[in-house]
């Protein structure tokens, strides 16, 4: 916190820095006559009435009194990373975005509609990587146009915690009745470990996602819209782990015990749809099928790795921390609510 030549904390922050980091302490509360704090670090997305408006790496946003606030200062970016590849949120949206094409797509300024039938939130939401072109409403309601006229709820995709991510957009969606519906996180680490962790000998490797692969995908049912979009991408692999049942776990009732996707694209590798019979978990599986696909995208020239994952999925968090990944930054999924949902 800024400090005074006479040793007082000072608020150093206006409005004229909303869109920049700023740490500020605020007072929560007196307990026993003791002065409670609170500190806050985020982006700076509003100062309006009175009340500031601070949002998390996370994506949360915290409302705070100006009248509360005993100090505040912009800070520097986010530190550097201290392990993984060095990279940049812009890289890794256009990375991300190729591994998931989805099967309609149309330009407005520097967004990205995109449509795949509804087949995930993913290829189904604006991707807005810079300027529309237009007014924001404006460029909202050509949002809604478009995506009406598919029969789609309108979703927009907003990455924030880390440089040169969309706090600010975040924020405005907010303001206008947006609803963050999915908060999840793009994690990234070397990719050579990952190949080397496991024996990965008695894994199939496929440019297809075939009946068996698809009888253990989590999603059921899986169209031929779906398929386009799990097999889009520059170059992609489906990995299996055979099940007891049928020669290559081919048999009608022998789903796998495990598998995976990945899509290489240029020095990254992105790893996706890691799934394994529940009957098995615990056994080293999904390390198995992650060292198989790793080992191609090395064969392929790939160096670095990408993975996405929920912040509840406790389980897969654990697993791809001890394979070196850590955080990149939280992605996250704004709903359009005049399309009448609740």
């Amino acid at each position: 916190m800024e400090i005074s030549a006479a040793g007082r904390l000072e608020v150093r922050i206006t409005a004229a820095d909303v869109g920049k980091r700023v740490s500020v302490r605020r007072l929560a509360g007196t307990e026993d006559t003791t002065e409670k704090f609170t500190d806050t670090v985020g982006v700076l997305t509003s100062w309006d009435s009175g009340v500031l408006t601070i949002t998390r790496k996370s994506g949360e946003s915290v409302r705070i009194p100006e009248t509360s606030l005993v100090a505040g200062r912009v800070v520097p970016p986010a530190p550097a990373r201290r392990r993984g590849p060095s990279t940049t949120y812009q890289e890794l949206a256009h990375v991300s975005a190729r591994a998931w094409r989805p099967v309609e797509s149309e330009r407005l300024g520097e967004w990205e509609l995109r449509a795949a039938a509804g087949y995930t939130r993913r290829a189904n939401s604006v991707l807005p990587l810079g300027d529309p072109g237009l007014p924001l409403d404006e460029a909202l309601t050509v949002v809604r146009r478009w995506y009406d006229d598919r029969g789609l709820p309108a979703y927009v995709q907003t990455a924030t915690g880390g440089e040169g991510t969309q706090e600010l957009l975040c924020a405005e969606l907010e303001q206008r009745g947006w609803t963050r519906e999915v908060t999840a996180e793009l994690w990234v680490g070397a990719l050579a470990p990952v190949a080397d962790r496991a024996d990965a000998s008695g894994v199939v490797l496929s440019r297809t996602a075939d009946e068996a692969w698809l009888a253990r995908y989590q999603r059921k049912g899986v169209s031929e819209v779906a398929l386009k979009v799990l097999g889009s991408g520059p170059s992609v692999w489906f990995a299996t782990v055979p099940g007891e049942g049928g020669e290559g776990g081919h048999g009608a009732d022998s789903a796998p015990a495990a598998i995976g996707r990945c899509v290489v694209d240029g020095r990254w590798a992105g790893f996706g749809a890691v799934e394994v019979d529940p009957a098995l978990r615990r056994r080293g599986l999904a390390s198995v099928v992650m060292a198989a696909l790793a080992s191609r995208a090395l064969e392929e020239g790939a160096s670095a790795a990408w993975l996405q994952v929920e912040a509840e999925n406790v389980g897969a968090r654990a697993l791809y921390s001890g394979m070196g990944f850590s955080a990149h930054h939280a992605y996250h999924h704004y709903r359009d609510r005049r399309d009448g949902s609740s």
